[in-house]
Order: structure tokens, then C-alpha cells, then sequence
């Protein structure tokens, strides 16, 4: 038994409906099952909406409340505003419709960006902007790409602080976020496999002026619909591309000749309406992770632990000419919540694994096996063994 199961005995009696203490899920690093208290939530979200009617959107406001409240706690982050939203695509458009793009063609990526904001910059580039790919391998490489990149056209920098298809943190985000500001550049951050496994602190490392993206699918158990743009208390940026949902509060003011106006919340960068039975199931989700004692260190101390077995019962059951191997050599403190593999069969493999009833997941040659907090070490010995007994075979 290994120091991890201990929580993730505790945990797992609240996913009875999720059935996680007899269920191989190891996508946790995609999606992870929801406690029953997610249950809860959505019950009350149809009390409340047939209660209340017209007047639910009130009650959906507060629940959003309680998530904005996590999301400054975990990043340390109390004069950050959060913008929710359906999803992170949606964010990214809004968020690119403010910027310069007239006079300032230029978008600095990398080429380990997820498919919302990849696939946009690509489509982008057909309306004429100027899109750099910089290698993500090698983090001190990156940070002076990024240096040497930076000019007066350049409307933004866009990355992630753990890419998605291998765990890697990126340990250069200090520096560049520092590098941006200098340069008078919006950063944004895509923290999807960051926020809920990997503690950051925005006071200490002085990041107040950047964006983030969040996702609340994954770590965060929010399930769909739940993701948020936390962006600067003092941000200029007034996107275009604007919903009625950021001047929610200004509804009955009559209308004028004048520029469109943003309310003063969290909501600069929202859409339209949607519907609020996603953030019941988040609120009442947030509200059992902090009954749980689930703190960003715990959370942390939990993730690193369980991908450390996985390496090692990896490496002890890897065998000469399996032509499979770590796609993430970093150290535990320098990768995220899940292990990376790569092998020319991965989607072979992850096909393999859910015929019988092993839920991981594949990205080209890359599969990946994502634990969660409730995930124990014999469920992580079941896994490593299955992977490898499908192997043999090919």
C-alpha cells in the first residue's frame, strides 16, 4: 500500500455513483468522475429553476460565486477578475477580438498548444496574421525564441504552463511573463492541465498582468461548461466580439449613441445566455472539495505521488523491444497530473485498454494515463499491468 491510497480511500465512497473503487478510469488527465455531490447540485438547480423561475439567474450568479472564490485561492490571486464561460473557445475569440490585430498582426505561440487555441491561430493565419510557432521542447530555448520574436507588431504571446499531450511544465513562465510585460505584450496562459494539480502562486510570482485559461472539465471536477479567462483588475482590452452577458447588469438602461459599455464585474469577456445547471454541479462540487480538506498542496502532494508509482511500475514492467518509452524524462516537480507514453501503437493500445473496460486516452503516438485523487495504488497496478500484458501481444 503506498502512502496515496490513503486519501483516495476516503475519497472514493463519495463516487459511488461514478463506481470509482471498481472502475479502471485513468483519463483523469482529460475528464475525471464527478463525487455524488455533483448529483446534489443538479437537483437543486431543477428545484431552484422551477421555484424561481425567471429568477434563477440570480441564484446561478452565486454559485459561480463560490467558483471565482476557489480559482483566487488556488492561484493566490484576490484582485484577479474571472470571466466564466461555456467553454475556452469561445474565451479565446473573445479575448483575440480585442486585440490590435489591424496593426499589430503578430500571435507568438507554440507548437504545444491544444486544440482551441491551435486550431484558431491556424485559422487565423488564413485572414492574414502573422502566427509563430516556437518550438516547446526545451524551455530555456523557448524563453529566447520568445525574446528574439518580440516586436512592435506583435499583438500577443499564447502558451501553456503544462502542455497537454506530455505533463511538461513549463519552468521558464516566470521569465516570460516578466519578458511581456516589459515588452507592453498581453500573455496569455492556457492552464487547463495546471489549475487543481500544480499550485501557482500569482502574488509571488509578481503575474497580476497576465490572462489565463481555465478549464473546469478535468481536475477540477466541474464537468462541462464551467471554464473561466481570469484576466487583470486594470485590463484596457475591450473585445469585439462581445455577448449581452457582460453588461448584464445595464439591461434596463435606455439606450444611446455611444460606445458599448461593460458592466464592472468579472464578466468583460462573456457571451450570451447559457444554461446554469453547470454551475449547481460546480458550486456543490467546489463546496465537497473544500469539506474534503483538498487544498492545492494536497491535491499536489496527492498527483505527484501517484505519478511517481505509475513511472516506476512502468519502468519495472517495460521490457527490451516493447517500443514503448516516456514521452516526459522531467523530474516529478517539473510534470504535471499524468503519464506520458509514447509508442507507434498508442491508439492501438488505448483502443486495447477500453475493450476491457480501461479508460485512458490517446493523442497521435502519445498515450496518456491520468490518475485522480481518488485513483489507488492497486487500480494503478491494474492499469501498468494491463498495458503491458496488450503489448506482448502486438
Amino acid at each position: 500500500m503506498q502512502e496515496f491510497d490513503k486519501l483516495a480511500h476516503t475519497l472514493q465512497p463519495h463516487y459511488s455513483r461514478f463506481n470509482v473503487a471498481n472502475r479502471l478510469l485513468f483519463t483523469g488527465h482529460s475528464h475525471q468522475a464527478w463525487p455524488d455531490a455533483a448529483f446534489v447540485g443538479v437537483e437543486n438547480y431543477m428545484a431552484v429553476a422551477a421555484n424561481q423561475v425567471d429568477k434563477k439567474w440570480g441564484f446561478g450568479f452565486e454559485k459561480t460565486e463560490i467558483m471565482r472564490k476557489y480559482l483566487r485561492n488556488f492561484y493566490d490571486d484576490p484582485s484577479g477578475k474571472y470571466c466564466r464561460e461555456q467553454n475556452t473557445h469561445v474565451l479565446i475569440v473573445s479575448w483575440l477580438s480585442a486585440l490590435d490585430l489591424t496593426n499589430k498582426p503578430k500571435i507568438i505561440t507554440t507548437t504545444g498548444e491544444f486544440h482551441s487555441m491551435h486550431r484558431q491561430l491556424k485559422s487565423l493565419e488564413t485572414a492574414g496574421i502573422d502566427v509563430v510557432y516556437l518550438p516547446h521542447e526545451n524551455d530555456d530555448a523557448l524563453f529566447e525564441s520568445i525574446k528574439n520574436e518580440l516586436d512592435g507588431k506583435t499583438s500577443a504571446v499564447m502558451l501553456s504552463r503544462i502542455y497537454f499531450e506530455t505533463s511538461e511544465i513549463n519552468s521558464r513562465l516566470t521569465d516570460i511573463a516578466q519578458l511581456t510585460k516589459n515588452a507592453g505584450i498581453p500573455l496569455m496562459i492556457d492552464d487547463y492541465h495546471g489549475t487543481n494539480v500544480v499550485p501557482l502562486s500569482f502574488t509571488n510570482e509578481k503575474l497580476e498582468h497576465v490572462y489565463l485559461l481555465i478549464g473546469g472539465y478535468k481536475y477540477l471536477q466541474w464537468g462541462e461548461a464551467n471554464c473561466f479567462l481570469r484576466y487583470p483588475a486594470n485590463c484596457k482590452l475591450k473585445p469585439v466580439i462581445t455577448g449581452w452577458f457582460s453588461a448584464f447588469e445595464q439591461l434596463d438602461h435606455p439606450r444611446t449613441d455611444g460606445p458599448v459599455q461593460f458592466d464592472n464585474g468579472d464578466q468583460k469577456f462573456a457571451t450570451a445566455t447559457y444554461d446554469p445547471i453547470s454551475q449547481f454541479r460546480a458550486a456543490a462540487v467546489t463546496d465537497f472539495f473544500n469539506e474534503q480538506g483538498l487544498t492545492p498542496q494536497v491535491l499536489r502532494n496527492q498527483y505527484s505521488a501517484q505519478l511517481s508509482y505509475l513511472r516506476s511500475l512502468f519502468d519495472e514492467h517495460n521490457f527490451e523491444g516493447s517500443e514503448i518509452e516516456h514521452a516526459n524524462t522531467r523530474s516529478i516537480e517539473e510534470s504535471g497530473g499524468f503519464l506520458a507514453l509514447r509508442s507507434p501503437h498508442a491508439r492501438a493500445l488505448r483502443e486495447a485498454l477500453l475493450e476491457k473496460e480501461i479508460f485512458t486516452d490517446a493523442r497521435d503516438q502519445i498515450i496518456r494515463i491520468g490518475p485522480a485523487p481518488y485513483t489507488t495504488s492497486q487500480q494503478c497496478e491494474q492499469v501498468i499491468r494491463a498495458l503491458f500484458d496488450i503489448l506482448k501481444t502486438l
